[in-house]
This record gives structure tokens, C-alpha cells and sequence, in this order.
């Protein structure tokens, strides 16, 4: 059985050429384009890693974080944060509410994988 990635990020074209990446890597693929779009999909269904953006409309990828982190069936699944910030200060913050990647726009899909497939056997 494939394992099931969530992308969170507010473009609808750069979810579309991650969510192609992970299918044809394996992976299956639930999208969603804010925070709290994600948080709806979080329904009890095993979601293995999550890839979510840090900027986003409606709720960012940090309260997202914080708050799927609160609904327990997904409080240990692990986080890619998938931005454009480098700032230091936005990486602790991150790291602090359990993000356990941290991955550069724009990237490499391998990059990306190799990380995917370390977390999401994890």
C-alpha cells in the first residue's frame, strides 16, 4: 500500500508539480491550499508525512503545524517545511512546534524525496 504525503501550499501550481513528483514516486497524495484546508483533512485517515509551506493565507504553515500537532492521531507525523524563508529565527520557531525538515524554493526533486523517504519510513 502506497504511503499518503499531504502537500499544504497556497499555489496551486507548484502542489501540482510536487503532488507529480511524489505519484510518480509512489507516494499518494492529498493536497490542500492553506492551513486550514489541511486541518479538514485530517480526519483520522493515516496521513505518513506532511509538506507544507510556512507562507500562507487564512493560517500559515506554523499555526498549521501547531495545530495539527493537537489532533492526536497525527501529533508524531512528521513535518517538511517546503519554503522560500531561510531566516534562522522562522527555522527554530519551526523546529520548535515539531517541524523535522527544512527544504529550500526552489528545489530538487530529489532533494525532496531523499527526505521524504527518510521521515516517512520513520
Amino acid at each position: 500500500m502506497a504511503k499518503t504525503i499531504l502537500i499544504v501550499d497556497d499555489s496551486a501550481s507548484f502542489r501540482q508539480v510536487v503532488g507529480m513528483s511524489l505519484s510518480q514516486a509512489g507516494y499518494e497524495v492529498l493536497q490542500a491550499s492553506d492551513g486550514k484546508e489541511a486541518l479538514g483533512l485530517l480526519d483520522g485517515r493515516k496521513i505518513h508525512l506532511i509538506v507544507s509551506d510556512l507562507n500562507m493565507p487564512v493560517m500559515d504553515g506554523l499555526a498549521f503545524v501547531h495545530a495539527a500537532k493537537e489532533v492526536a492521531p497525527y501529533r508524531f507525523t512528521p513535518v517538511i517545511m517546503l519554503t522560500t524563508v531561510t531566516s534562522d529565527e522562522k527555522k527554530a520557531q519551526a523546529k520548535a512546534e515539531g517541524v523535522r525538515a527544512w527544504v529550500s524554493k526552489p528545489f530538487q526533486p530529489p532533494v525532496l524525496l531523499e527526505a521524504i523517504a527518510k521521515l516517512a519510513s520513520a
